[in-house]
């Protein structure tokens, strides 16, 4: 035998032992996995990883590689991002808030509804009453012209005296819905209360003083259902 065919018989000797190792090696880790992974482990972190001696700046520049790519603060900064994230809103928490605030305007117009409906109903009564007042006051003038009218010898009379007591009664239940007459005789002229249908010279008045009345005005409440009418010094 030749010492070529002496070493290829020594090789594939080798060969073979070294796959009969290996698969005795991974019939051990497949029937011992948690003494075989460590050694993988330790393993491969022997060969991927140089040596401190070989590497010595390894450790620094891969710190420092990993502060630049988290902005220079490294895992702090890794977990103020992921403490700080906020938390996304349960969609029963938002269907509660769409519904309280639709609650809440719903609750607003009708506020403002109630308050319109009141100002026009008062309004409306107010308008009403003001329309049967003016009605009325011409049976008011009616009775005060009448009794002024009537000759001091007759009012002792008992039919002068029944009219007398409907004209209070009248006049008292007027007051009591809130009408009231107008001053005008010796009071300062106001167009917002009083009509001038006449002038006069009278120097012992003054100006614009009101020297006569021709038809009682009134009020309603604040409002002035009908004007006097009256007749102003100059």
């Amino acid at each position: 035998m030749s010492k070529e065919d002496m070493v290829k018989e020594a090789v594939e000797e080798a060969k073979a032992k070294a796959v009969e190792t290996a698969e005795a090696e991974a019939d051990a880790d497949k029937e011992n996995p948690a003494e075989g992974n460590p050694a993988e482990g330790e393993t491969a972190e022997t060969d991927s990883s140089p040596s401190d001696s070989e590497n010595p700046g390894s450790e620094k520049e891969q710190t420092e590689e990993n502060e630049s790519d988290t902005g220079g603060q490294g895992p702090k900064a890794e977990k103020k991002k992921l403490f700080g994230k906020k938390n996304k809103k349960d969609k029963k928490d938002e269907k509660i808030e769409e519904l309280t605030d639709r609650l809440t305007r719903q609750m607003a117009e009708f506020d403002n509804f109630r308050k319109r409906t009141e100002k026009e109903k008062s309004q409306m009564y107010e308008i009403g009453a003001k329309d049967i007042i003016e009605k009325i006051l011409p049976i008011v003038d009616n009775f005060e012209r009448g009794l002024s009218s009537m000759p001091a010898e007759e009012k002792a009379t008992p039919f002068a005296e029944g009219m007398e007591k409907i004209y209070k009664q009248l006049m008292t239940t007027l007051e009591g819905i809130g009408v009231r007459p107008i001053e005008a005789v010796g009071q300062e002229f106001n167009p917002d209360f009083h009509n001038a249908v006449m002038h006069v010279e009278d120097e012992e008045l003054g100006e614009n003083i009101i020297a006569e009345e021709f038809q009682k005005g009134y009020m309603y409440r604040d409002s002035v259902v009908r004007h006097s009418m009256v007749k102003v010094a100059n």
